[in-house]
């Protein structure tokens, strides 16, 4: 069992601490992703369970033993990277057998391995090539054949899409979460793309300046973030995050646009209290050009500044009390810089934090 288990861990570099202390279990078999900005502490986290970085306070488990003081080879886990790291003179054959080959495996089990490999990944017709003559994806692939022919525990990835076109990660996200799928193994992965975490993870961990943001599945810290951070680095596009007072029952704006506090909200918020207000661009929407949830709703007037037609969607770029929203139109029409449009506000969807803070005003 590949359970990985980290207890107040703590990671500095002198004087200057990057992880502060933080608190994870994943369970065998699960897909954790770890995101965030960069500089936020995931590829240290990443390293120090790989064993790549010593842990300055706290411990790492694996299975059911405390690995700290366990070099690399001796965790039972495969790391794939961002520059692919393969032997640019070996074949494909080769770049996948070599690690077997130094851990002295027979040769009939390391061709066992490296078939199978192949198979999983289609690399059966690239064999013979070295590294020179394969695209990014192929060369990809094979950093993870490599992986998968150690049998590990634990498979951890650092950012192994970056280098690639965009067309190329969205084909090897696929690529990945299949693998999982096959190997059944647990999968620990970093990435600074909130859209590779949500379609990859079974929970996304969000991390800032070495701290543990949130730790939720995509849903749940897509719907349900805990801090304006967590609401703007999670989505695409980010959340509008809109300075606003309660006064009255009411979210009020500088401009003198209002709206109603969401009836879900209402005891959680105080007369008089600064808030942000929180709404995702689907949930702000032209009147006759959006998806009705059916749910409570209220409606604004506002001018459009910008325009972004994406064929069945149109994003749109307005302001409110001066700080920029972005909503979302659905169905074909042109829109014109300056139009005045009125928008439905998804109420039921919305978020309101604490301006101070920053926390949401309710904890889901």
């Amino acid at each position: 069992m590949a359970e990985i288990s980290l207890q107040n861990v703590v990671k500095r570099y002198g004087k200057t601490e990057v992880v502060h202390g933080i608190n994870l279990d994943i369970a065998h078999n699960e897909f954790v992703v770890l995101v965030g900005p960069s500089g936020c502490g995931k590829s240290t986290t990443l390293r120090m369970i790989a064993g790549l970085e010593d842990i300055t306070d706290g411990s790492v488990s694996i299975g059911s033993e405390v690995v700290n003081d366990l070099p690399p080879r001796k965790r039972n886990i495969s790391m794939v990277f961002q520059n692919y790291a393969l032997y640019p003179h070996m074949s494909v054959r080769e770049n996948l057998g070599f690690g077997l080959k130094i851990a002295k495996q027979s040769e009939a089990e390391i061709t066992q391995r490296v078939n199978e490999a192949a198979d999983i990944l289609g690399l059966d017709e690239l064999m013979d090539r070295t590294p020179a003559e394969l695209s990014g994806g192929q060369r990809q692939r094979v950093a993870m054949g490599r992986a998968i022919v150690r049998h590990p525990e634990a498979f951890l990835f650092d950012e192994p899409l970056s280098n690639l076109d965009a067309k190329l990660r969205v084909q090897m996200r696929t690529e990945i979460k299949k693998l999982h799928q096959t190997v059944k193994t647990t999968v620990v992965y970093v990435t600074h793309d909130q859209v590779e975490a949500m379609t990859l993870a079974d929970r996304i961990v969000v991390m800032k300046d070495g701290y543990i943001e949130q730790v939720g599945t995509p849903m749940q810290v897509f719907n349900h973030p805990v801090n304006t951070f967590v609401a703007s680095f999670i989505g695409s596009p980010p959340m509008n995050l809109l300075p606003a007072v309660i006064r009255d029952g009411a979210v009020v704006f500088s401009d003198g646009n209002t709206l109603p506090v969401p009836a879900r909200l209402k005891d959680l918020v105080s007369e008089g209290q600064k808030v942000i207000f929180g709404l995702r661009a689907d949930d702000l929407t032209p009147v006759g050009h959006g998806i009705t949830s059916g749910g409570e709703s209220a409606q604004l007037t506002l001018d459009i500044v910008l325009s972004e037609p994406l064929g069945t969607e149109t994003i749109l770029y307005t302001t409110i009390a001066g700080n920029e929203a972005q909503g979302k139109m659905f169905g074909p029409r042109d829109v014109a810089p300056g139009e005045s449009m009125t928008f439905d506000v998804a109420l039921d969807k919305a978020h309101i934090f604490d301006a101070a803070t920053g926390a949401s005003v309710r904890v889901h």
